[in-house]
């Protein structure tokens, strides 16, 4: 297809553009975050827009009528939200008399999961249209004055494409859990040392003593009042941790969802056997052959219902489901004793400012380095029999 008569149009919002033509190119892809149904009821349901520093401004673009190629992107006035901690960057920038914002993000809002890149229909001469897609990208950052761009928890081949283009990419810190071909949960277990396949089987042995159960019920098996349900523990949740939590989600969002994306989830509902409401729920989504945890929250503190909700009845249902990577979100320390890995997953940065650039470009490699030493100190205390960590390059 002859790229010199592509149009390329910027949106605002993914209601300008059909859920059949955006879907033709975001479904074939691993990730389940870029899909419209996702992203539009972001924006439809206010959790997206102008009141929270999420601002859309898709790339798109057509050949005739046809949509053949299309970026999620958002100006942003803050770095709140994104689950790149570039803090550092912002206050070298403030001190260099630079500005920092707004700036161009491309990602899945409130979404640290890995999996963003240029959406494109097939047939497309890729290289030669990515290449397109990042000069008007640069156009538009010069001309409405924003400080940069940047592409948060990417595609790792296609991160590798955008970095030979001159983006820098900085490395961070995420964790995985594998499937090794386990049958059973017990398969699952059998992989940690003496000590700490004890203390799992204690922790839900404990629940279970006070008649308290976790059932994986799919998205369109679940009441609709429970949705609402889940936005209030999803609340709590963040409420806990006060100016650091990231409360973007509305109650729209959550009461649409059952029509928008129900085939894409599944619910960890722990339920007390005094009771009938459910204590806590876990909100996971599916596809394919990978399943991820977004939110979870309870009515009440229960020793190890955190564990049990998002970790240990998940990973049951993805062995039963021939699931082969559960993706848990960001966290802390806890994982490792549950056998996520550490692993390493890339941003993307590139400054309109020639100074910014050069200091980022200066410094990124010896940053990158220490993440993955750090990555390394991680995997060391996994508490599983045998396992060795990769040496460099292997």
């Amino acid at each position: 297809m002859p790229h010199s008569k592509l149009k390329f149009k910027w949106l605002e919002g993914l209601s300008e553009v059909g859920r059949e033509s955006w879907n033709a190119l975001a479904e074939p892809l691993q990730t389940p975050f870029l899909e419209w149904d996702w992203l539009q009821l972001m924006e439809a349901s206010g959790s997206t827009g102008p009141e929270t520093g999420w601002i859309p401004r898709h790339l798109t673009v057509w050949s005739g009528p046809e949509l053949v190629a299309a970026a999620p992107l958002y100006v942003k006035t803050h770095s709140a939200g994104e689950f790149v901690f570039d803090h550092a960057w912002a206050d070298v920038a403030g001190r260099l008399n630079r500005p920092y914002y707004p700036k161009l993000v491309g990602m899945s809002p409130f979404t640290p999961m890995i999996g963003y890149r240029f959406l494109m229909a097939p047939g497309m001469a890729q290289a030669e249209l990515t290449d397109r897609m990042l000069e008007e990208t640069e156009r538009f950052c010069r001309h409405h004055g924003l400080a940069g761009c940047s592409y948060h928890f990417t595609d790792p081949q296609w991160a590798e494409d955008i970095a030979a283009r001159g983006f820098c990419p900085w490395a961070h810190q995420s964790f995985i859990w594998e499937n090794e071909g386990f049958l059973c949960f017990d398969d699952y277990l059998s992989r940690f040392n003496a000590n700490q396949r004890r203390n799992i089987r204690r922790e839900r042995r404990r629940l279970a003593e006070r008649s308290i159960r976790v059932d994986m019920i799919p998205g369109d098996g679940l009441p609709r009042e429970l949705y609402e349900r889940m936005h209030l523990f999803y609340t709590r949740t963040n409420d806990q941790f006060g100016p650091w939590g990231c409360k973007y989600l509305t109650g729209d969002f959550f009461s649409l969802l059952p029509d928008r994306f129900r085939n894409r989830l599944v619910f960890a509902v722990a339920a007390d056997g005094r009771r009938r409401d459910p204590i806590g729920m876990a909100l996971l989504v599916t596809k394919g052959g990978h399943l991820y945890g977004r939110y979870w929250g309870c009515a009440r503190e229960v020793e190890f219902l955190h564990f049990e909700a998002c970790y240990y009845r998940p990973i049951e249902w993805a062995v039963a489901s021939g699931i082969r990577q559960f993706d848990p979100g960001m966290g802390g320390g806890h994982k490792l004793r549950r056998g996520f890995k550490a692993a390493a997953n890339y941003s993307l940065h590139r400054f309109m400012d020639p100074a910014l650039r050069q200091i980022m470009e200066k410094h990124i490699a010896a940053i990158n380095r220490l993440e993955h030493e750090e990555i390394a100190a991680l995997n060391r205390l996994l508490p599983l029999r045998g396992f060795r960590e990769p040496a460099a390059g292997q």
